[in-house]
């Protein structure tokens, strides 16, 4: 299990993420920062990674593209730092760890977690 960490989320957590064993790239370190969704959506797709995200449109993107894959972690939360959401996200990923390498959508709330299996 690979984590594209999109470049609306702190670089931080690529470090947090390593740090616990878990593979993760930084957008930032791929390609330009400025990069249309549509890009780093077809680089996870590539390279098979689950996208980490705080904002919505990869889901929309995986709705329109009728694909299972890649997996998707939306963290809808108002501070989506590894220091305030880092222990929920560790939790998903083991939680769900089955449902991420089959096809999901993953959305962190302040106060649950919705799974959504793909495709939609």
């Amino acid at each position: 299990m690979k984590l594209l960490v999109d470049v609306c989320l702190s670089p931080d957590w690529s470090g947090f993420l390593t740090s616990h064993d878990i593979p993760s790239l930084h957008w930032s370190s791929l390609g330009p920062i400025r990069a249309e969704d549509r890009i780093i959506f077809q680089y996870a797709v590539d390279h098979k990674c689950i996208v980490f995200t705080h904002d919505l449109d990869f889901g929309t993107l995986l709705a329109h593209s009728g694909l299972s894959k890649p997996s998707v972690i939306q963290a809808r939360v108002e501070n989506p730092t590894p220091e305030f959401i880092g222990s929920a996200v560790l939790t998903v990923l083991s939680q769900f760890a089955v449902e991420l390498n089959q096809g999901a959508i993953i959305t962190i709330l302040n106060d649950r977690t919705k799974v959504r299996i793909l495709p939609i």
